[in-house]
C-alpha cells in the first residue's frame, strides 16, 4: 500500500478573507445525530426551532400541547392552509397580522366576509396575500359552523381522530423518523372527512401538521425537554365530548 499523499498546507486567511464570526447570541449548532440543540439554560430542544426566540417560545409553550379551544383549533387549520408551500416560521411571524385581518378567527364573523374584505386582505402586506387561501379561510368558517352544530364543538370533532398510542407510530421520534412523518392514517381519515364536508386546503399533510401542533400526536424529538412536558399535558387533558 502506498503512503497517503501529503496534504497541501492551507493558507491562513487574511482578515478580509476570514469568515465572519458567529453572532454572540447565535444558538449552538444542531447535533445531527439527535436533532437537538442546547442553550445556556441547559434544555435540549428540537433543532427546527433554533432560528429565533419567537420560534423557540412556540416550540416550548404551544407545539405538541393538547388544545380544546375552538378558536385556536380553527385558527390553526386556517394557518396550516396558508403555510402550504411555505415554512411555518413565515406564518408564525405574520400570525398577529393574520389574527387582526381575519377577525381573530372568530368563525361567526369570518363566515360573513365578502368581496370587500377579500380585497382588503389582498392589500394587507402583513399576511400571505393568496386569493385562494384567503377565500378558503372564509369558506371554511362557514363549514366550521356547520360542523359545530353537528358535533357541539370543533374540539369534539377533531379529537375523534386522535390516533391510538401505537397506531402507525415509530417507537422513537428521531430526526430520521420525523422526516417520514408527513402524514398518517388518522390525518388521511380526517382530511377525507373534512373534504366531504366541503372544507378546502385540508390535505393529509396539512392535517398531520395540525395534529402535531395541537397535541394529537407528540413529535418532539427524543431527549427534547418539551417532549415530557407535552406528554404530561396530554395525560392531564380531558378529551372534549361535546
Amino acid at each position: 500500500m502506498s503512503a497517503p499523499a501529503t496534504p497541501t498546507p492551507t493558507p491562513t486567511p487574511t482578515p478580509s478573507q476570514a469568515p465572519p464570526a458567529p453572532a454572540a447570541d447565535a444558538p449552538p449548532a444542531v447535533d445531527p445525530a439527535t436533532g437537538l440543540f442546547t442553550l445556556a439554560d441547559g434544555c435540549p430542544r428540537c433543532g427546527w426551532c433554533r432560528a429565533t426566540p419567537l420560534y423557540r417560545h412556540y416550540h416550548d409553550h404551544e407545539w405538541g400541547f393538547p388544545v380544546a379551544d375552538d378558536r385556536r383549533l380553527f385558527e390553526k387549520l386556517c394557518l396550516e392552509g396558508f403555510q402550504a408551500g411555505l415554512s411555518w416560521i413565515t406564518i408564525l411571524n405574520k400570525r398577529e397580522a393574520f389574527r387582526a385581518g381575519f377577525a381573530q378567527f372568530d368563525a361567526e364573523v369570518l363566515s360573513r366576509f365578502g368581496p370587500a374584505e377579500v380585497t382588503r386582505l389582498l392589500a394587507d402586506a402583513g399576511i400571505v396575500r393568496h386569493r385562494g387561501k384567503i377565500e378558503s379561510a372564509i369558506h371554511n368558517a362557514g363549514r366550521m359552523l356547520e360542523l359545530r352544530r353537528e358535533f357541539g364543538s370543533l374540539a369534539h370533532y377533531v379529537w375523534r381522530f386522535e390516533p391510538q398510542a401505537a397506531e402507525g407510530r415509530p417507537e422513537r421520534i428521531t430526526p430520521e423518523a420525523a422526516r417520514a412523518l408527513t402524514q398518517s392514517a388518522a390525518s388521511v381519515a380526517m382530511s377525507k372527512d373534512l373534504k366531504k364536508r366541503g372544507w378546502s386546503f385540508v390535505g393529509p399533510t396539512t392535517i398531520y401538521a395540525f395534529m402535531q401542533a395541537m397535541g394529537l400526536v407528540n413529535d418532539h424529538f427524543e431527549g427534547c425537554h418539551t417532549r415530557e412536558e407535552a406528554r404530561a399535558a396530554r395525560a392531564a387533558f380531558t378529551v372534549p365530548t361535546a
